[in-house]
């Protein structure tokens, strides 16, 4: 590759809002094959090798390792702090056919055609460019194989009780998210991106996640709380000026009024895609 195509190469714009404060990754180490990638369970045997973007602390990717064995796992994150807790993942679980290495989905360094499944889980709302990185997706696939791609709504997020709190929350967040260059509403919008991309053979299904049980309301609520005010989203939020830390306290504390309901119930929605190449 040329300086000037170093230049002119496609990049990451967005910031990601997360970020990677224990209360975020107490969800994503939560985070299995089977509750958040069931729909391709069908589409995975050994011997394939696969391409987990966004791979976060790796816990879908040592899953997928494992189901892929003897065939290899790539692992890609954008951040290398992340990549250490997933590295340490797949060693606690003696998972030695999976490799980890720090790539932006919009320009991956990885030659045509290199993978039978190129898999990414909540990653397409947190980019500037989501069809650009679904074509990168589809590039580095190979013939025949699979784009996989779930991410979740915000828009379309549901609780009992209703709390203003949490409505002040979920604006609050989608403003934010948008500010950082991300798409918060991101599950309806995958197969009209992937259509963009240039796929035409597209399976589409939606899934959700429910908490309801005590536990599942307490952790559920009290990582959102958590979140809402020590993770890089508080600070991106208060930086830019879209919020102060008092609301967000105020915030906080709704959470965790709706989590110590015994009625309490919340629904996450995500859309999936299929894509073959």
């Amino acid at each position: 590759m040329t300086h000037a195509d170093e230049r002119s190469a496609p990049h990451e714009t967005a910031v990601y809002t997360h970020g990677h404060h224990e209360s975020v990754l107490r969800s994503h180490t939560w985070r299995t094959v089977e509750n958040s990638a069931a729909y391709l369970i069908p589409e995975l045997r050994a011997g394939l090798e696969v391409l987990d973007v966004g791979c976060g602390p790796g816990t879908i990717t040592a899953d997928l390792a494992a189901r892929v064995a003897p065939g290899r796992v790539t692992a890609v994150d954008a951040a290398e702090d992340v990549l250490a807790k997933a590295r340490a993942e797949a060693a606690e679980r003696g998972v030695d056919n999976v490799e980890f290495a720090v790539a932006d989905v919009h320009a991956l360094d990885f030659p045509d055609d290199s993978f039978d499944i190129v898999h990414a889980h909540q990653v397409l709302q947190h980019v500037g460019d989501p069809v650009q990185a679904l074509r990168e997706m589809r590039r580095v696939c190979r013939p025949g194989g699979l784009v996989a791609a779930r991410d979740s709504d915000y828009g379309a997020f549901t609780w009992f009780p209703e709390h203003p709190g949490l409505d002040r929350w979920s604006d609050l967040y989608r403003q934010v998210a948008r500010a950082n260059g991300g798409e918060p509403d991101a599950g309806r919008r995958l197969f009209s991106w992937a259509r963009e991309a240039g796929f035409t053979e597209i399976a589409t299904t939606a899934a959700t996640w429910c908490f309801a049980q005590p536990d599942e309301r307490a952790w559920w609520s009290g990582l959102w709380a958590d979140r809402t005010t020590q993770s890089s989203y508080a600070r991106l939020t208060v930086d830019g000026g879209h919020a102060t830390r008092e609301e967000l306290d105020g915030i906080a504390r709704a959470w965790r009024a709706w989590g110590a309901r015994e009625d309490a119930w919340f629904m996450v929605p995500h859309g999936e895609i299929l894509c073959r190449v």
